[in-house]
């Protein structure tokens, strides 16, 4: 059976979320305009070939987070955080573990489509975590990364258990930049020098980190974050906004933070750019709409998938759109749908968006239960421009 529960899903709680979402409290006047997003939707349906190709029946069977960079024109490397690794039988799971996370390849598109995963194994075999924090007694969960030459940078969410009660028995604790030095080889062969990345807050009231999304441009990079405030049992989560030169992006005194429309050296004062999402989330340039397109799950956790639009990486940010709504949240009332984000390598359209997400469960024992839970699942998003 599985060794871990305490990190099957995110670190986001539904109730929480939903009743900061009715509740309105995390608008700011002057940040968030009126304005409606540069788009509407035409459709979204499921993309059953690349669907195909992550459900798997045998080794890795499963995983979440699902950040996606590309390594060549038709090759892209994917990030997962928990993973399932064990076999497939009568849509259930069995002989499985869990490790904190894991990585693949795909080749994507055309007749030789494929995708290969990558699970690291002790000498005994055991499945085991694909990187792992160097101080110990703890783990990563794999967020953005980019890619430069010869160097991917991924952001690492380094977290902790605190109980083995609930699933959502963990809390984060620290922030790291990886470094690989080989990012063409397997992944089980990486070379990753770990960095503390000094800006990141974690407090009962506040929490503040930054790799959420990443968005490459020219000789810059702009790191995306969330700003979480928390107010009694309510919760808010703001889209912060990072930037450094990419050549040193590992010079933490190289970043800049935006704030009131200049970019300063105060991390802590960043401007709230969006509300109401998820810790994971992505930013990219759609050609079409000559616009940047803010893709996540409403709150963290829900049916909706949903996405702003600004005209510059920074904003301002439109009113959200309704993107998607899972299907697989009216299954069962523990079921919840969460880490939705684009993915531009695989659009094929300059006015499409192709889309992930993953369809977990508040009861553990159900995501082993059904294989039908707890995969990427891709969409595909065809949109028209409102301009």
């Amino acid at each position: 059976m599985p060794t871990a529960t305490a990190s099957v899903i995110e670190q986001e709680e539904p109730p929480i979320f939903a009743a900061l979402w009715l509740a309105g409290l995390v608008t700011q006047a002057g940040l968030l305009p009126p304005n409606g997003p540069a788009f509407s939707v035409v459709s979204a349906r499921p993309e059953p070939e690349l669907n195909a190709l992550f459900e798997r029946r045998d080794g890795w069977t499963g995983a979440d987070g699902a950040y996606s960079v590309p390594l060549t024109p038709r090759k892209s490397l994917w990030l997962f955080s928990d993973t399932w690794v064990g076999k497939i039988k009568e849509g259930k799971r069995f002989d499985a573990t869990m490790v904190n996370n894991s990585a693949a390849t795909l080749e994507w598109p055309g007749a030789n489509a494929a995708a290969q995963f990558f699970v690291r194994r002790g000498a005994d075999g055991k499945a085991l975590a694909l990187i792992t924090p160097e101080t110990g007694g703890s783990w990563f969960w794999l967020e953005a990364a980019a890619v430069d030459k010869n160097r991917l940078y991924l952001f690492l969410s380094q977290l902790e258990r605190t109980n083995d009660s609930s699933v959502f028995g963990f809390r984060g604790i620290g922030q790291w930049l990886g470094v690989v030095s080989n990012p063409h080889d397997p992944p089980t062969s990486w070379r990753v020098e770990q960095l503390k990345a000094p800006f990141a807050l974690y407090t009962p009231q506040r929490e503040i980190t930054f790799g959420a999304a990443l968005h490459k441009e020219g000789e810059v990079i702009y790191i995306y974050g969330v700003d979480d405030a928390r107010h009694g049992l309510f919760r808010s989560k703001h889209v912060v906004l990072a930037r450094a030169p990419l050549t040193s992006v590992t010079d933490f005194s190289s970043w800049r933070f935006f704030q009131r429309g200049q970019w300063t050296t105060e991390w802590r004062k960043a401007d709230r750019l969006a509300d109401g999402v998820a810790n994971e989330y992505s930013v990219s340039y759609l050609r079409a709409l000559k616009n940047y397109v803010l893709v996540y799950t409403e709150g963290g956790m829900s049916p909706r998938i949903l996405a702003r639009t600004a005209p510059q990486p920074w904003g301002p940010w439109s009113t959200p759109i309704v993107l998607y709504q899972c299907p697989e949240a009216g299954w069962d009332k523990k079921i919840f749908c969460y880490a939705a984000k684009a993915h531009p390598e695989l659009t094929q359209q300059e006015d499409e968006l192709v889309i992930t997400y993953v369809a977990n469960s508040l009861d553990f024992w159900q995501v082993a239960a059904d294989a039908r839970l707890y995969w990427p699942r891709f969409i595909r998003v065809k949109v028209r421009s409102r301009r």
